[in-house]
């Protein structure tokens, strides 16, 4: 009655509301539903047609709950191309929730006769959603030039593993779009048969299929010796595309070895490699993890003239938390204070150090972060007081207590420390 009152009112909102709770949930064998189904659904079905955007994806979730009843109609929707667009795709979306003939059926027929392509683009998702069943009838569409896309498609949205063998037999198609897709979906398998072809695919003329081989490739480190990952993935690191060398990057950096460390350092320090892949060589050798990775960052501090990869290469040995690395991340950071390397001269780069250096929280760090308190630049002076509470506050505090009255300190560290010690006053009285 409530149902019958709210539509009659076209009160949607409590319609929906009501019908939800009648069968959301509910047994559909259920004598009262059974009675009342196919009045549910031409109630169902009529605010389909006239809700809006948000009723009508509520709505697609009764129409589920109903069962296959509902199929014919949403069939007979899809099928109608004077509907309402917006109509026809959410009977393509629902008829991808039954794993039933009949809608997968419809569903591939659309693919195969349709001229909308976003229409055709939702029933391939839909497919997708179906899963395992749909995959005999998306295999046979791969035969067809102008469904085979659409086809791939829906086959990447299965994961399962019966969906191989229909995709290896499109990674060597014409079209780099499909083999792009092929690639993406196959290296998500653990499968024998899908390395070779990743490997393959590295010298695709294709870039897109050239980087989908390679970030697959991130995901097999186990195979690094077995298929020699690293001397196959290092020619990719001066790949024409700048998105392909990008990924190489990552991928070398997760066959965690020091081959691949050497073959990021190379790549970094040559001067034809380009700022933005140097920033990203950089972060890579900092993801890997091991000690020569920082040790070559060191090297490219010491090398490099550019004041960004200086900067980079500081932000990220303070990122370090294995406790072997903090220490020699700490060391690096360390060297660069007392030899006075050339970034010591840009009041960005020493406000980085000291940030680092807090990060890692070594002790040794105490009297190099109080001699940039005398420095001219404030947000140096700001970030070294910061990087001292960080540290160890207690110890850093009695130190500079103990300084501020040593008469040999240069009058700009005595400024320095004074401006210090008031900040901690004025922290302790705040807390």
């Amino acid at each position: 009655m409530q149902v019958q009152t709210a539509y009659k009112a076209a009160d949607w909102s409590s319609l929906i509301q009501y019908l939800q709770q009648l069968i959301i949930g509910t047994d559909l064998e259920d004598q009262k539903i059974i009675k009342n189904r196919e009045y549910l659904l031409t109630l169902t079905l009529s605010m389909l047609e006239m809700g809006d955007f948000q009723q009508r994806w509520e709505i697609t979730k009764i129409l589920t709950n109903l069962g296959n009843i509902a199929i014919p109609p949403l069939i007979e929707i899809l099928k109608d191309e004077d509907v309402d667009e917006e109509l026809r795709w959410y009977a393509a979306r629902t008829l991808g929730e039954f794993k039933h003939p009949d809608a997968i059926t419809a569903l591939v027929e659309l693919l195969k006769n349709d001229e909308d392509e976003e229409l055709k683009a939702i029933a391939a998702i839909a497919l997708g959603q179906i899963g395992s069943v749909a995959i005999t009838s998306l295999t046979e569409l791969l035969a067809d030039e102008d469904t085979r896309l659409l086809a791939v498609r829906s086959l990447c949205c299965i994961p399962q593993t019966e969906t191989i063998a229909p995709l290896l037999s499109v990674v060597q198609d014409p079209q780099p779009t499909i083999r792009t897709a092929a690639i993406e979906a196959l290296a998500n398998f653990d499968d024998e048969r899908i390395p070779p072809v990743l490997l393959n695919a590295l010298d695709d003329v294709a870039a897109t299929v050239r980087r989908a081989a390679v970030v697959g490739l991130s995901f097999r480190p186990n195979l690094r010796q077995t298929f020699d990952l690293v001397t196959r993935l290092q020619p990719k690191l001066y790949d024409i595309n700048l998105d392909v060398c990008c990924a190489a990057v990552v991928t070398l950096s997760r066959m965690d070895c020091d081959e691949a460390a050497k073959h990021l350092f190379d790549l970094l320090i040559s001067p034809q490699t380009p700022i933005t892949l140097q920033l990203e060589t950089i972060r890579a050798l900092s993801w890997m993890g091991i000690p020569s990775s920082l040790e070559y960052l060191q090297a490219a501090l010491n090398q490099s003239t550019s004041e960004t990869v200086w900067q980079e290469i500081v932000t990220v040995l303070g990122q370090m938390q294995k406790p072997q690395l903090t220490t020699l991340a700490a060391e690096i950071l360390l060297e660069v204070l007392r030899l006075q390397h050339p970034a010591t001269n840009i009041a960005n780069i020493k406000s980085a150090i000291a940030l680092s250096l807090g990060q890692l929280g070594k002790i040794q760090a105490i009297e190099p972060l109080i001699s940039l308190l005398a420095d001219s630049n404030v947000s140096v002076r700001l970030h070294a007081i910061a990087a001292l509470k960080n540290l160890d506050k207690e110890a850093a505090h009695q130190q500079l207590q103990q300084l501020a009255n040593n008469p040999e300190l240069t009058p700009d560290l005595q400024q320095g420390i004074t401006i210090a010690l008031a900040e901690w006053f004025q922290s302790n009285t705040c807390n």
